[in-house]
């Protein structure tokens, strides 16, 4: 495969042009964001008059890529309990890409299972998926489990240090009772039931489950079954 030019002698828009479209910030903001090194294209460090090509390049902004199509989008949604996880259900149940608008498509970032409220992220990005979903990234996701009985401190220490379940022990996990008979639990890894799993493990079945933060992002406003999209701050944090 040939290399690709320079990002001084390519065709293509204008740098600063293309990242003020998508929401990074001002013309004069972006410029200032190059001339101080934070901005690369195809890994090498951007300058002022660079040029770009939307459908091939590779740029970010302090180690973090951005996506340069028009219509990018990420939604972050409440999701209710009982909907599915998924753009379409053979059984006709509802799903959490009808609760978002039609175009552009998007597709669900994760899954919560059909009993699970809370936090997830709907994305046509796929640089913002993989960030998400690689295990590499390590992406904390914490929940609100409310659970039978009152949890020892003996099972609290067990969540920590890990679990051994039937696909293998769970990573450490960040765990405290913050109520009776409820535990906030702070995972990274993305296992089918995790959070349910563990916490029948150590004797605590799940009666009620919430995810309430996807890394940096939190939302306490949002109501079940509703949405908003991520600013441009929010995708690169």
């Amino acid at each position: 495969m040939s290399e690709l030019p320079s990002i001084a002698d390519r065709e293509g828009e204008r740098l600063q042009k293309v990242l003020a479209r998508v929401g990074v910030g001002s013309r004069r903001v972006v410029e200032d964001l190059i001339a101080a090194g934070r901005i690369s294209v195809n890994g090498e460090i951007a300058i002022l008059g660079a040029r770009v090509q939307v459908d091939h390049d590779v740029v970010e902004v302090d180690g973090t890529q951005l996506s340069l199509k028009a219509d990018a989008v990420t939604y972050l949604l409440n999701k209710p309990r009982g909907v599915i996880t998924t753009a379409s259900d053979p059984q006709g149940r509802p799903t959490v890409v009808e609760i978002v608008p039609d175009e552009p498509r998007v597709y669900p970032v994760g899954r919560l299972d059909l009993d699970t409220e809370g936090l997830l992220l709907l994305t046509n990005d796929g640089a913002m998926a993989h960030r998400l979903t690689h295990p590499s990234f390590a992406i904390e996701k914490e929940y609100l489990a409310h659970v039978e009985g009152i949890p020892s401190r003996a099972s609290l220490r067990q969540l920590r240090e890990g679990i051994e379940l039937d696909d293998g022990l769970t990573a450490p996990a960040a765990a405290a009772t913050v109520g009776p008979g409820l535990i906030r639990l702070t995972i990274h890894e993305g296992r089918n039931r995790q959070v349910r799993r563990m916490c029948e493990a150590v004797g605590h079945p799940v009666r009620r489950l919430v995810r309430t933060r996807i890394g940096p992002l939190m939302d306490q406003r949002l109501k079940p079954g509703e949405f908003r999209r991520l600013t441009t701050e929010e995708v690169l944090e």
